[in-house]
């Protein structure tokens, strides 16, 4: 056991935001801790890591205890850098201690280099144990791990030697997110991780959690993140903790069937307290019964009353419908590159997209941070312009459009009257009742727009295309700012929509829940997936896959056939040194022939000078003859002998 919490109180100005939390975490279990914003989540996680005290109960009970084998790294923001410090230098101080130790073998190594006898033999031995302790530490390959780590966070083009100043906020916590996971804390404790993170970037911390060696401590609001990685979810609702086995999806059953009993449990116990109070009632003021009526009143005083489960939350209600029918190709985009800025400060983001969207599909526009997404849908609806391509809308569309930054509301406006002045012929009562589906009640229909919450707003927009009836829905990061309960009915209500949506979210849950078709928007145009995002991530990782195995494959046949052509340079080589030989020794040859030709032509030049020679024609013309042909001879060996020298 790592993490040990017993009757934990917290109070903030007189009032529990805790109460009674009990918590355990064990080895090798990723714990999800969840609830609405303000219940205490982070500082639970504050209070474990000891940055923040605790109280204890009225008795004086109260404990929060950590192993003393327990490691604990906790993210936060930007936590554990140093601004002034390179990329690399911050991922290799997770490793300090092993470096640490590569310092002192480097040291002996030098040592040793002029030791002998004993002294050499004691300090071998201190070598060979840190050499040990080095290699089981995987410490020959802290280049590799803290590669891969940056590679997987997003940081793979990124240059090593950046200053760590030098990034964004999200960067800056993406960055501390890949040391946390370099130190290998036996506790990890991570607030809201997925915070700054694309899909891919994602995909790959899930797949580095599942295989985690040590125990993990997460807050997340991200479901479909909670659903991949989570053996168990803590839930804290009214200050007090539930936990539940399995991932969300399984809490999500649990919790229902949790409260579906307490809540037979709750209303039994009701109709019992309601017997008793009765009989007590009918009873205590006479003589006969008033000894069976105290007792019944004491009864009731030490009954533990079961509190009445928090299960029903009103939502709002979301209808989203429309009354004419698209024609069949709903928009097409042709050629259209996507940039933002103009002159000198243009950005090209997406060099060519095309894109083909269907009445009735529901298709989830997805990519990387900074790709153009949102760009990508105020271009398809002429909001900004495009310099090139074509974009051709169908017949009959009618497109209700949600932006994340809610532009389309004007701050100063009431929230009513943002509703009066886009539907002038409804009713205040109309209004007012439309309103009230997205629980925008009372007087808070006549607080200006700037004044109310962001969730309120996203709520207002969703009231405003209900009310449009849009056979297009087009949504920038719809669940931003809104609660667990009004997610749920925003994906209920698009689930069933029998239009066409195009959306872009962050939220994976949402779009695996509405999505029917992905599209994968990057810097060189768009692919498109059929399916909802677990479909995607299976084909990607298939895609990913299938991308190793065959660069694995030309590596192979790269090194066949470099093999090959080394064997062949081996043949080659050894031809040539048997050419070079026999050449070798046919120019020893030569050389043998030419001297003995020399000489015999030396000695036929003397006889042909010889008087008897000279007297003698037959002789002499038999003598020149062979001087001629020795010449002849000695001409052609020395071209042989000349070539084979070249």
């Amino acid at each position: 056991m790592l993490v040990n919490i017993e009757s934990l109180y917290k109070y903030f100005n007189g009032e529990p935001l805790l109460k009674n939390i009990n918590l355990t975490v064990e080895d090798h279990e990723t714990v999800g801790l969840i609830g609405s914003n303000g219940c205490g989540k982070s500082t639970l996680l504050k209070i474990i890591t000891g940055s923040e005290g605790f109280d204890k109960t009225p008795e004086g009970f109260g404990s929060v205890s950590v192993s003393s084998k327990a490691t604990v790294g906790f993210l936060q923001q930007n936590s554990g850098l140093n601004s002034n410090s390179t990329i690399d230098e911050e991922m290799h101080k997770a490793f300090s201690q092993l470096l640490n130790v590569k310092k002192q073998m480097e040291e002996l190594e030098i040592k040793m280099s002029s030791m002998k006898g004993d002294e050499l033999d004691f300090v071998s031995q201190e070598y060979s144990r840190l050499a040990a302790y080095f290699e089981s530490r995987d410490g020959y390959i802290i280049d590799v791990k803290i590669r891969q780590v940056l590679n997987g966070m997003g940081f793979g083009s990124t240059p090593p030697d950046r200053i760590v100043s030098s990034l964004s906020g999200g960067e800056k916590t993406r960055l501390a997110l890949a040391k946390l996971l370099l130190e290998q804390p036996n506790l990890l404790i991570l607030d809201e991780p997925t915070n700054h993170l694309d899909f891919q970037t994602l995909m790959w911390l899930e797949d580095y959690l599942k295989g985690y060696k040590g125990s993990i401590l997460i807050v997340s609001h991200d479901r479909y993140f909670l659903n991949k990685v989570c053996t168990r979810i803590c839930e804290i609702e009214n200050g007090k903790l539930t936990s539940y086995n399995g991932d969300y999806s399984a809490f999500l059953v649990q919790k229902k069937m949790n409260s579906e009993r307490q809540l037979k449990e709750y209303e039994a116990q009701q109709k019992e307290i309601e017997k008793l109070e009765d009989y007590i009632v009918r009873n205590k003021t006479r003589a006969s019964t008033a000894k069976m009526a105290k007792s019944r009143q004491h009864m009731l005083d030490r009954m533990e009353r079961i509190e009445k489960p928090t299960m029903y939350v009103k939502p709002p209600k979301i209808k989203l419908e429309y009354d004419i029918e698209p024609t069949k190709d709903i928009v097409q985009v042709i050629g259209c590159p996507v940039s933002v800025g103009s002159g000198d400060s243009e950005k090209l983001l997406v060099k060519s997209l095309d894109l083909h969207i269907r009445r009735g599909e529901h298709a989830a526009v997805i990519g990387p941070n900074g790709v153009g997404k949102t760009t990508i849908l105020k271009m398809i609806q002429g909001l900004i312009p495009h310099e090139s391509g074509n974009i051709i809308w169908g017949g009959n569309v009618k497109i209700s459009y949600f932006d994340q930054e809610h532009s389309a509301l004007d701050m100063r406006d009431t929230v009513i009257g943002s509703v009066d002045r886009k539907f002038p012929r409804m009713s205040e009562l109309e209004i007012r009742k439309a309103l009230g589906s997205v629980l925008i009640t009372g007087e808070n229909v006549f607080k200006p727009v700037s004044v109310i919450s962001g969730g309120e707003r996203a709520k207002l927009c969703f009231a405003l295309m209900a009310l449009n009836r849009g056979n297009v829905l087009i949504l920038d990061e719809p669940t931003n700012h809104i609660d667990l309960n009004t997610k749920e009915v925003l994906e209920e209500a698009l689930a069933e929509f029998k239009g066409t949506i195009i959306l872009v979210s962050h939220d994976r849950y949402l779009i695996n829940k509405v999505a029917d078709r992905i599209i994968e928007v990057t810097p060189d145009g768009a692919r498109s997936y059929e399916g909802n995002f677990d479909a995607y991530a299976m084909r990607s990782e298939e895609e990913r896959k299938a991308a190793e195995q065959s660069e694995q494959q030309k590596k192979l046949e790269r090194q066949r056939q470099e093999y090959l052509e080394n064997k062949q340079k081996q043949y080659r080589s050894k031809e040539q040194r048997a050419a070079d030989a026999k050449r070798r020794a046919r120019i020893r040859e030569l050389e043998q022939e030419i001297e003995a030709a020399e000489i015999a032509i030396f000695r036929l030049e003397q006889e042909i000078q010889e008087p008897e020679t000279a007297s003698d024609f037959s002789l002499m013309s038999e003598k020149c003859t062979q001087l001629e042909k020795l010449r002849a001879q000695l001409d052609e060996k020395m071209d042989e002998w000349a070539a084979l020298e070249e």
